[in-house]
C-alpha cells in the first residue's frame, strides 16, 4: 500500500481551477518531488494533502487512512504529517531545545522521553551543541536544520517541504540539498517536496512528478524526464534543451529524418511511441552537453556566435543553417566568436517530440 495516495484531486476557487484531476502515488521511503512552475498547482497540492487547504473532489490517502474525500478532512494535526515551509518559522524567543520539543509537548509527552527525542533529532541534524542557543543567534543554515529537526522529531508518517531551500544563499542551498537528501535517507521517512527548480529536483529525488496549468504533465525518475520528454513543455522545462522545429522527411519505426529550416537534416529518435508519425511538423530536442565538436553522425557546420567560460566546459551560442543552437565544449580547445566549426550529436540524442 502507497503511503500517500491522491486521486483525482481538484481544488477549484469559485469558477477557477487551481488543481484539476491530479492523481499520484508516494511510496513508502519515497522521494517525490512535485516540480513545476509558478502557479502550476504544486503548492495548493500539497497544502491540501497537509489539511491546510480544502479539496474540492477527489480523496487524499495517508497509510490506510482516508484524510479527505467527499468534503471531509481530517485536520492537519491529526494526519501524522508535518512540514517544512519555506520560512524557517524559527521562535526567537525560545532555545533551539524549545523549538524542537514543541511538538512533543503538545503531544504531552514526558519529560524524560522528550529529552530523548530531541537530543537524538539534534544529533541527526548536526545541533547537538546549539540546543541553548536561540533563534537569533543562528544563520540561516541552522535554523533550516533546525526546522528540520522540529519536524522530524514527532516521528511523522510523511515529511512535506515547501521549497524549504529557496531562502538560503547559492552555495549553502547547494550544501543543504546533500544534506536533506542524506538525512531522508537514513530516517527512511516517506517525503513529498515542492519545487520550481529543475536542478533542484533533479539531484533529490526518486521520481519527479512535472505539473503545468494545474494538472500532471509527467510522471518518471529524473532520467526519465531528461532523456525522455513527454511534451514540448517538459523538454523546455527540464534541462538546457534546443528545440528546433522541422518536417519529418522520412521515418522508420523509432527513428526519423527531420528536416529543420534552412535544409539541414537531422537523425533522430520519438521519446514516446505515441509521439511516432510517418509525415508533419517535428521538433527536435537536442541538449547542449549532446552537441560534440568534430565529424561524426548527424555533422553539421556552425559558426560560433558567443562564447562564455563555464570552468570544464564553454558554453557556446552556435547557428547552425536558420537555426540557433546552444553548446557545451570542451574548454580545453575552445572555439573563437566568428569561427566556423564542424559539431555532430548523435541519433539517440536527438528526441523526436511530436506535441
Amino acid at each position: 500500500m502507497p503511503q500517500l495516495s491522491v486521486k483525482d484531486l481538484v481544488v477549484a476557487y469559485g469558477n477557477v481551477q487551481a488543481v484539476k484531476g491530479v492523481s499520484f502515488d508516494v511510496e513508502e521511503g519515497e522521494f517525490v518531488s512535485l516540480l513545476g512552475p509558478s502557479g502550476c498547482g504544486k503548492t495548493t497540492t500539497l497544502r491540501c494533502i497537509a489539511g491546510l487547504e480544502s479539496s474540492s473532489a477527489g480523496s487524499i490517502s495517508i497509510g490506510k487512512d482516508i484524510v479527505a474525500a467527499d468534503g471531509m478532512d481530517v485536520p492537519p494535526e491529526k494526519r501524522g504529517i508535518n512540514m517544512v515551509f519555506q520560512s524557517y518559522a524559527v521562535w526567537p524567543h525560545m532555545s533551539v531545545f524549545e523549538n524542537v520539543a514543541y511538538g512533543l509537548r503538545t503531544r504531552r509527552e514526558p519529560s524524560a522521553t522528550i529529552q530523548t527525542k530531541v537530543d537524538e533529532a539534534l544529533a541527526v541534524v548536526g545541533l547537538s551543541t546549539f540546543a541553548a542557543r536561540f533563534g537569533t543567534e543562528l544563520s540561516g543554515g541552522q535554523q533550516q536544520r533546525v526546522a528540520l529537526a522540529r519536524a522530524i522529531v514527532t516521528s511523522p508518517r510523511l515529511l512535506l517541504f515547501d521549497e524549504p531551500l529557496s531562502n538560503l544563499d547559492a552555495g549553502l542551498r547547494d550544501r543543504m540539498r546533500f544534506e536533506l537528501v542524506d538525512l531522508q535517507r537514513r530516517l527512511g521517512t516517506t517525503s513529498l517536496y515542492v519545487t520550481h527548480d529543475q536542478s533542484e529536483a533533479m539531484l533529490m529525488s526518486d521520481r519527479i512528478i512535472l505539473m503545468k496549468d494545474g494538472e500532471m504533465v509527467q510522471s518518471g525518475t529524473p532520467r526519465d524526464l531528461y532523456d525522455r520528454p513527454a511534451s514540448r513543455f517538459a523538454a523546455e522545462f527540464v534541462g538546457n534543451a534546443n528545440i528546433l522545429d522541422g518536417e519529418i522527411v522520412r521515418s522508420s519505426g523509432d527513428s526519423a529524418m527531420v528536416r529543420l529550416p534552412g535544409g539541414i537534416e537531422l537523425e533522430g529518435m520519438f521519446t514516446w511511441q505515441d509521439h511516432r508519425q510517418v509525415t508533419g511538423p517535428v521538433a527536435a530536442c537536442i541538449r547542449a552537453e549532446a552537441i560534440s565538436p568534430g565529424s561524426g553522425p548527424n555533422a553539421m557546420i556552425a559558426e560560433v556566435k558567443t562564447v562564455s567560460f563555464l570552468g570544464p566546459t564553454v558554453s557556446c551560442i552556435l547557428q547552425v543553417g536558420h537555426a540557433t543552437m546552444r553548446a557545451e565544449l570542451p574548454a580545453r580547445q575552445p572555439p573563437t566568436v566568428g569561427e566556423k566549426i564542424t559539431v555532430h550529436v548523435a541519433p539517440e540524442a536527438v528526441g523526436l517530440i511530436t506535441r
